[in-house]
């Protein structure tokens, strides 16, 4: 697999997303995946809050799906979902936004589906994936890694449940994320600071099942794990979770 970066100038609130990508991206081969920074998606949404014109708690609580508020932890940081996805802050965040609250784009699904047909029309081709992605913590682990909040044009997960291992035993529950593990990959390359790297395009993919089509509902709902069903369930639970939206 081969992650290239593509450098921007500063995105600021008013430019249009499309035509970044098109300056940006010159060429792109078939079977390639365009990843794109989540940030970079909601400054172009105007999806910003100035400092001073909310509170970032009441910004969160409004976001988020649900939350652990922020005193029940020593950091004082809330433990949110969003989009069926477990992260901080209901991925709001400060870095890079230039004084402003950087809220997680507008229907990014509906955003992802809309590039890939942007994309492949501007260079005539017929199968190409799109991931937009964001950081977010690991639980016993430091530091933070890329994951996907949309993803278009290929299969999300391989599913391995049948197949024998090298010794001919069965796989149960084995299923591969692709789509996290390239966000996770091309996050690390973009970088987390001022590199001005929110674009890569990732190649040479063949564990890749790319379709020609944007992803189905049944599919986006497969991937999401509801909390009482979760492997992680007896955590998860442990505290009591305040429902979002307000």
């Amino acid at each position: 697999m081969l992650v290239r970066t593509l450098k921007t100038d500063p995105i600021r609130p008013g430019n249009s997303l499309l035509t970044i990508l098109d300056q940006a991206v010159s060429e792109l081969p078939e079977h390639s995946i365009v990843v794109i920074t989540s940030k970079i998606v909601s400054i172009c949404q105007g999806r910003i809050v100035p400092f001073g014109q909310a509170e970032k708690n009441d910004l969160i609580h409004r976001e988020a799906e649900c939350y652990i508020p922020a005193d029940e932890n020593k950091y004082g940081i809330t433990l949110s979902v969003k989009d069926g996805i477990l992260i901080p802050s209901a991925g709001i965040d400060e870095s890079n936004g230039e004084g402003c609250y950087i809220l997680w784009p507008e229907a990014p699904q509906k955003v992802a589906n809309s590039i890939r047909t942007h994309l492949l029309k501007r260079f005539n081709l017929n199968q190409i994936g799109v991931i937009i992605t964001d950081s977010k913590t690991t639980a016993l682990r430091r530091g933070t890694t890329g994951v996907a909040v949309a993803h278009s044009g290929f299969k999300a997960v391989n599913d391995y449940v049948g197949q024998p291992d090298i010794f001919g035993r069965k796989l149960r529950v084995t299923q591969a994320n692709i789509m996290d593990g390239i966000a996770a990959a091309a996050v690390l390359v973009m970088g987390e600071g001022n590199e001005q790297t929110p674009l890569a395009v990732v190649t040479d993919v063949p564990f890749v099942q790319f379709q020609d089509r944007d992803p189905s509902a049944q599919e986006l709902e497969y991937l999401r794990i509801p909390i009482e069903e979760d492997l992680y369930e007896p955590l998860l639970n442990s505290e009591k979770w305040v429902l979002g939206g307000k």
